[in-house]
């Protein structure tokens, strides 16, 4: 098979060039022109970054991209899905004001914020795919309604996948909050009696009538009936029901590349990864440690798969930071990085997307 083409810039400048510059330059050369934009909904996947953490993207980076497809006749978004877990992501109004208090907004980066999986999470589509995991992918309907797909990702630590690159970012972070269930879970949600209201929103919306109430007027989810979709987690307003088992770190890592695979097939799609603050955790914390390695630079590619390959190569090359948390770490090696967590195991993500036919892992690096 023929090595995928992975383009990369450092992050020096000088007085006649800035990491903007360096930015679209990047994707010009790794050919982003070369899809056809004219018309197109384009969908920009991105992470806006729990509030209280620093370390994701900066809005000026998407603005390059946002005014380069406007400039081919694109019609760009930027979207991610709402979280599964209880913070300020949950649903489409957090969302969006999360993603505002954090720089994403119309006049930050020319264009609109669109939640992908709508107000409460449960806006999905179910794609089918009929892969070893799963056999329909709950998609959010404003991702799977745009024409293409542009990820930019924000490549760092991660405590259930080793790392978050592109296929983490179009995987998990496109799932809908039912999806998301699905590739974090391997049991059936829960009520926690301390938070439930009675209100019945769990009940009007179960499909099955897996839901009914007990003496005490509090939901309980009858398992037996109960298919695991996800939808009453969406539809509680009060953080009411909850997931139950979480699922082994490689059967997560190989769900989270069936779900890449059933938001890319059929779609032209285009990956920047940028190694900045690549900080020990994923930025869905409130929070960011301090940096593991030095900054390495942008890497751009057609391939996600050769994309992360390559990001955690360079990565595994730089010194780790002193007094950050993988300096703490005592088992780190030569492959430090990916070590970041050792319970983790990254190559299965990397080697089921292959097998996917999502992307290359072989790949030649080419500086710009």
């Amino acid at each position: 098979m023929q090595k995928s083409k992975v383009y990369f810039t450092n992050l020096r400048t000088d007085q006649n060039t800035s990491l903007l510059m360096k930015l679209e330059n990047l994707i010009k050369k790794a050919g982003i022109e070369n899809i056809d934009f004219n018309g197109k909904f384009s969908a920009i996947k991105i992470h806006f970054g729990e509030p209280g953490n620093l370390a994701y993207l900066r809005p000026n980076y998407s603005k390059v991209v946002v005014d380069l497809i406007k400039k081919n006749g694109g019609k760009p978004f930027l979207t991610d899905c709402n979280t599964l877990y209880v913070g300020r992501r949950k649903n489409a109004l957090e969302h969006l004001d999360a993603a505002y208090e954090n720089g994403y907004n119309p006049f930050t980066t020319g264009c609109h914020v669109i939640i992908g999986d709508g107000l409460k999470g449960t806006d999905e589509v179910n794609v089918k795919i009929d892969k070893e995991y799963i056999k329909e992918a709950k998609i959010g309907q404003a991702i799977m309604d745009a024409d293409i797909i542009i990820s930019m990702n924000h490549f760092k630590g991660h405590e259930s996948t080793g790392f978050g690159g592109a296929l983490k970012n179009i995987g998990m972070g496109c799932g809908s909050r039912a999806g998301k269930m699905e590739m974090h879970c391997s049991g059936k949600p829960k009520i926690k009696e301390i938070k439930c209201v009675s209100c019945g929103a769990c009940k009007k919306v179960c499909a099955h009538d897996a839901i009914s109430f007990n003496e005490s007027k509090k939901a309980v989810i009858n398992h037996d009936k109960c298919v695991g979709c996800g939808r009453c987690i969406g539809n509680c307003n009060f953080d009411a029901v909850d997931t139950t088992t979480f699922e082994a770190n490689d059967i997560l890592n190989k769900k989270i590349a069936e779900y890449s695979y059933a938001v890319l097939k059929d779609r032209p799609h285009f990956h920047i990864s940028f190694v900045i603050d690549v900080s020990p955790n994923c930025d869905c914390h409130f929070e960011n440690d301090l940096a593991i390695i030095p900054d390495v630079g942008i890497f751009a590619s057609f391939d996600p798969v050769a994309l992360d390959m390559a990001c955690v190569d360079m990565a595994n090359k730089q010194s780790v930071i002193n007094g950050s948390y993988l300096d703490e770490k005592k088992h780190h090696t030569h492959d430090h990085f990916i070590n970041t967590h050792p319970e983790t195991n990254w190559e299965v993500c990397i080697d089921h997307s292959v097998k996917l036919g999502i992307g290359n892992k072989e790949y030649e690096l080419i500086e710009v």
